[in-house]
């Protein structure tokens, strides 16, 4: 896992060094660059596969024909590089990033569906004169990029790209607006216009400077269903999912993981715990409020931990993370409205002081076999949807009576809100955390012309492509080309990297996905049980109750920190003077929000949270506010 910056064009050592050194956090053990024609290469290194100086980048394969700088790991690059090793390939070193060059040298980008990992890479090919982008398939590891006049430039953090001049800080308004509603930026947009993503399982090539191709190499095998029983479909599961944990271990440092007491990570935990000799160090979050859900995560950790022979670290949960937003806006590079973002940096923290350089996530088991809320809301929205409209009309009048603070009256009058719309914009509607309408009263007139349309637009071609779907299924191809990747997957990775940690997610395994793809819309969601199959698969390795019971969530009581602990930071922060200043709010429509909510009219804990974001957001990245973290390194950088 490291950190990786470039340009094609006019860039000067001074400035790749600048890049890479706003980057260096996700590199502690080596820093480099290098140059060809035109071309500037920066790696920050964490050392996890092959120790050895060999493996240090950028890399150059052994007749200086083209040079990779690589972030992330590849857990088949053994298997590969023995058919490289029968082709006459030579190695001088024994980690994945030379198996990654030479595979591409000779297969070019067919080796990118051949490599079962995480990556984001950029290859430079001396002859042709031509850069070459690759994100893995799942997205994993972000890869960002910026195209002007003077050149193409890339990074793995938008901080790097924000240290050029030539990349403009003008703000993406609808990119502003899309995050006030799902509380993360939906698809290839950022909240600077001059900086875009590279979608997962996509590569593009890039000559004079400018992009001259871009194509999908991997895309998801949404909905495939397989006529077999249930309990096949649960083996099939076990076996996939145990292949995929065993292979995602190798390491030459230290390996940990995430544990929550919820069930992928406790099914992760055991999985894990049975490859190995001595106690799997565990990490996991306890929190100061005894009203909290949180205490009972913790309980079912403590027992996971005590049942399975485990090593665990508890790291606590408190207001005080909610005081460090500056610093977390700057490491994450894009707003992530969730305060589990400060939970997964605060984890990583311990982690490091434990000696843990890799840590093991659950991540992506919800999104592939239905954990949420709202997937078991879709399956039975049919009987709302058929219901007379008298009826539904008397719901909703209800709901909007009772007391929004209860978690059931608000997901009741969310899903009647939206029952006569479309299909697709009924899918989408599930994903809001704050209602489009709502949030365009926020914005000055001025803004609302390009907000039409706009917080459904990175969805539309998904939509289409998965039109007469079952509801469910729609829902899940948003879940991960959109909310796992743009949301979850983004903020683990940023607050690790903060820390110097790799996370590895077994769940996104091309194996395992297949698996998730064949089992039946029906058997996912089995009478009033979601994610069925995996429980199923999982009772092999753990008590029936932990694996049945009411899912938590990862989080943090921000409702209560909103009205308390936040309060001061909050005025300070969304002040008559900085809304104004900044161009972008009424204020008065946010004082009117935010009173509201103090009131208990409604609930607007997380809209306004994110707008606290979104401010300190534009402090660092559009006014170029400095804090601690982002002074520049005076760590030496090597030129190979």
């Amino acid at each position: 896992m490291c950190g990786i910056v470039g340009g094609f064009g006019e860039i000067s050592q001074d400035q790749i060094d600048q890049m890479l050194l706003a980057i260096a956090h996700r590199g502690p053990d080596f820093l480099a660059t290098t140059e060809g024609k035109g071309i500037r290469l920066g790696h920050a290194r964490l050392s996890i596969i092959d120790l050895s100086e060999g493996s240090n980048q950028p890399l150059w394969d052994s007749e200086r024909r083209a040079c990779i700088v690589f972030n992330g790991e590849i857990y088949n690059y053994k298997e590969i590089k023995n058919q490289l090793l029968g082709k006459g390939y030579e190695f001088r070193s024994s980690g994945d990033a030379e198996v990654l060059l030479n595979a591409y040298l000779e297969f070019g980008p067919a080796a990118l569906r051949m490599a079962e990992g995480m990556f984001s890479l950029a290859i430079w090919i001396v002859e042709k004169e031509e850069l070459f982008l690759a994100r893995d398939a799942f997205g994993v590891k972000p890869l960002y990029y910026s195209q002007n006049e003077l050149g193409f430039y890339f990074a793995s953090e938008i901080k790097a790209l924000s240290t050029l001049e030539c990349v403009a800080n003008e703000l993406n308004i609808a990119a502003v607006y899309r995050t006030l509603i799902y509380m993360w930026s939906p698809g290839d947009a950022t909240l600077l216009s001059a900086v875009k993503k590279v979608s997962p399982g996509t590569y593009i090539r890039v000559k004079n400077k400018k992009i001259v191709g871009k194509e999908t190499f991997w895309a998801w095998d949404h909905y495939m269903p397989a006529n077999e029983a249930f309990g096949q479909c649960a083996d099939n599961v076990d076996d996939a999912l145990t292949a995929a944990v065993e292979s995602q271990l190798i390491s030459d440092v230290p390996v940990g993981a995430f544990l929550s007491g919820g069930l992928d990570s406790s099914f992760l935990a055991a999985l894990i715990q049975k490859k190995k000799s001595s106690p799997l160090h565990c990490f996991t979050i306890s929190v100061d409020e005894p009203d909290s859900d949180a205490i009972i995560d913790l309980s079912f950790a403590r027992r996971v931990s005590k049942m399975l022979g485990l090593k665990l670290t508890e790291v606590n949960a408190s207001p005080e993370m909610a005081s460090r937003l500056l610093e977390t806006m700057y490491y994450l590079d894009e707003v992530n409205a969730d305060p589990a973002a400060m939970m997964v940096r605060d984890i990583c923290a311990s982690a490091r002081k434990e000696g843990i350089r890799v840590l093991i996530s659950g991540a992506g088991g919800d999104d592939l076999f239905t954990g949420y809320r709202r997937h078991f809301a879709v399956r039975f929205e049919s009987i709302l949807i058929n219901m007379p409209r008298s009826a539904s009309r008397f719901m909703n009048w209800a709901a909007n009576k009772l007391p929004l603070k209860t978690p059931t009256i608000r997901r009741l009058k969310k899903v009647l809100s939206y029952i006569d719309v479309g299909e697709g914009q009924r899918v989408l509607s599930y994903f809001y955390w704050t209602d489009p309408a709502i949030v365009r009263k926020l914005f000055l007139p001025s803004h609302l012309g390009r907000l039409e349309g706009a917080e459904t637009e990175p969805f539309l071609e998904a939509l289409s492509r998965t039109a007469g779907l079952p509801q469910v299924e729609r829902m899940l191809c948003i879940e991960r080309e959109f909310f796992l990747v743009d949301h979850n997957l983004n903020y683990t990775d940023k607050m690790s990297m903060a820390e110097g940690i790799e996370v590895r997610v077994p769940f996104l395994d091309f194996a395992v996905a297949r698996q998730a793809s064949m089992i039946h819309h029906r058997l996912k969601q089995r009478w009033f049980v979601g994610k069925a199959v995996l429980k199923k698969t999982a009772e092999k390795y753990l008590p029936s109750d932990l694996i049945y019971r009411k899912k938590v969530g990862f989080g943090a009581p921000l409702r209560d920190w909103i009205l308390g602990d936040l309060a001061g930071l909050t005025e300070e922060v969304l002040s008559a003077e900085n809304v104004t200043r900044r161009g972008l709010f009424n204020f008065d429509m946010v004082k009117r929000m935010i009173e509201g909510n103090r009131r208990g009219e409604q609930d607007y804990s997380y809209t306004i949270f994110a707008l606290l974001c979104i401010e300190l957001w534009c402090q660092v990245f559009v006014d170029g506010v400095m804090v601690d973290q982002n002074q520049q390194s005076d760590r030496m950088i090597a030129r190979l």
